[in-house]
């Protein structure tokens, strides 16, 4: 044990005489401080309503228009997703004041006007539900100053920072406080100040939010984490040197996407041709359309539709906010069925059989693991059904029963990451060492067996925090193999890939757990009325002994 984690150890036990593991660690907002703008940092005043930006930038096209594809996204509603203020709340309860620095990326704007109070997000406001808004975007300001190319405005603005970030993540976003907005198009006809910024262009900006360190610990010189001192920021500011969260960002920065591009022959980018590299080329693809009611036609406008995974999350909010006059229900829905539409593309399974081995193989089309992003609830798994020549079902392996929303995890491969406690972090807490549920608290990857994407190497992926744990992938793999004799009698097999972030364990642990607010409960009810986190159909592939490999879905061989 080093010297810090011995200090932080005693400094806890002199605080609790007897460990009380529903006691939170007594942290203050000091610990959760990161560089960039900081709270109350922007007048109020400049904060607008996405409902302003609707204006000129929505009511025509639905479909195309800005305003009208973001307000389906789960962007659009991180301020209203009863699945954060669940998570929220437990994280609050595990570590004192934690709060703040989750709303930093899910309700932004209320950081820079100074309305998060309270780490509960009590004092949150109408704009502030609006979650990462119209505004937030077109305010940020690349904190890597480049002569010539930023704005010369932004000299100024990085000059008033107490701290200017050296990192992208854990947001650490600066925001223009003057009422400008800012876009990567010169040749824009504004009524407002616009300023034109190359950083809106680059996946840097997404890495903002999409890498996420947990700042009350670093990592050791052995590779471990442990907890930093009580009442001080973290003595690194990389997200890289803290436990890790969300990694989505350094995924995509280590891949081969991230290293020029990739031909991906039309999956994923709309308009934008083959080779797509960015976040904002997949999760921005291009169409022909106007930014704004009056503007012109571009062959190359970005939909605002930032779909990935959401569907389940989307169903929740839907379900949350029916009724809500502020709430487009018909966005949502396009927003879902667009993220429904990126899963199916997300991944492909492909079928081979020699003699009677059969080997399935999970490939990883994403440009970063598969799943990523917050890792908690978050699951993809094959099932294998072997099928008489009746149809009749011989043996099935990775089983759901939708009864019970179980799923059979011994007989089958599922990717996902899980974390733990180090014995450290055990005494600290009073909770016990291993596996847990208290992310807020993780400090120990116990497994990590999500497929990397192309370009992945062990040596680049552990130095960035997210290595392959509980599973052995090579460098360059980007798929996963399952092996599995056929049993006697098989005629067909169907291979699916499901994909799953609701699960009745996590969903039921966020209800039981919370001790403080209603959100607990509230998810577990609307998750009961969505289809209790069914499981969402990613990809199919079929096999009929004798016959050729059969592939069910998109030209790709992803199912629908």
């Amino acid at each position: 044990m080093n010297s810090t984690s011995r200090r932080l150890l005693l400094a806890i036990a002199a605080m609790f005489a007897v460990p009380a593991a529903a006691d939170p660690l007594p942290m203050t907002q000091l610990d959760f401080k990161v560089p960039g703008t900081q709270v109350g940092d922007v007048p109020a005043n400049h904060a607008h309503s996405a409902s302003e930006c609707r204006v000129c930038h929505g009511g025509y096209s639905p479909q195309t228009e800005p305003y009208g594809t973001w307000a389906g996204s789960l962007m659009a509603l991180g301020g209203r997703d009863p699945l954060f203020f669940a998570q929220m709340t437990n994280a609050n309860q595990d570590v004192a004041n934690v709060g703040s620095f989750c709303l930093r990326c899910h309700v932004p704007v209320a950081v820079g006007t100074g309305h998060v109070v309270q780490a509960n997000g009590s004092t949150l406001s109408a704009i502030d539900q609006e979650g990462v808004n119209c505004h937030f975007c077109h305010s940020m300001v690349d904190p890597q100053y480049q002569a010539g190319v930023s704005p010369v405005e932004d000299q100024a603005i990085l000059a008033a920072l107490e701290q200017v970030p050296a990192f992208f993540g854990n947001a650490m976003f600066v925001l223009d406080p003057q009422d400008r907005r800012r876009g990567p198009r010169p040749d824009v006809d504004a009524p407002h100040m616009a300023l034109v910024s190359p950083f809106h262009r680059r996946s840097a900006m997404c890495g903002t939010c999409h890498d996420v360190g947990n700042v009350a610990t670093t990592r050791q010189s052995d590779g471990s984490w442990r907890y930093n001192l009580l009442n001080a920021p973290a003595p690194d500011a990389n997200p890289q040197a803290q436990f890790p969260l969300e990694r989505t960002y350094t995924e995509w920065k280590l891949s081969a996407f991230g290293a020029g591009g990739v031909d991906m022959d039309g999956r994923f980018g709309g308009a934008r041709g083959d080779v797509v590299s960015t976040c904002q080329d997949c999760h921005m693809p291009t169409a022909s359309g106007s930014a704004c009611s009056w503007g012109v036609v571009r062959s190359d406008l970005p939909s605002h539709e930032f779909a990935g995974a959401a569907v389940p999350s989307l169903d929740l909010i839907a379900a949350h906010t029916a009724g809500d006059p502020d709430i487009d229900q018909s966005a949502i829905a396009a927003g879902r069925a667009r993220a429904l539409s990126m899963l199916q593309r997300a991944a492909e399974v492909e079928l081979t059989l020699v003699g009677n081995e059969l080997t399935a193989r999970v490939v990883n089309h994403s440009g970063h693991k598969l799943p990523t992003g917050h890792i908690e609830g978050r699951r993809v798994w094959l099932n294998l059904r072997f099928l008489n020549a009746d149809g009749g079902l011989l043996v099935e392996q990775g089983g759901y029963d939708i009864a019970t929303a179980t799923l059979d995890e011994a007989s089958t491969t599922v990717y996902e990451m899980l974390v733990g406690l180090s014995p450290d972090a055990a005494a600290v807490t009073g909770h016990p060492a291993g596996q847990t549920s208290h992310m807020a608290l993780a400090d120990t990857i116990v497994k990590d067996t999500r497929i990397p994407p192309r370009g992945y190497t062990n040596a680049s992926f552990e130095a960035g925090g997210a290595p392959a744990v509980g599973i052995v992938y090579a460098d360059g793999q980007y798929w996963h193999e399952r092996n599995t004799t056929l049993p006697a009698g098989t005629d067909r097999v169907v291979a699916t890939l499901y994909y799953q972030s609701l699960p009745r364990g996590y969903i039921e642990h966020l209800r039981d757990a919370n001790t403080t607010d209603q959100w607990g409960e509230t998810l577990h009810t609307l998750w009961q009325q969505t289809g209790r986190g069914a499981p969402i159909r990613m990809a199919q592939a079929s096999l009929s002994l004798g016959d050729v490999l059969l592939r069910d879905g998109f030209e790709s061989g992803a199912g629908r």
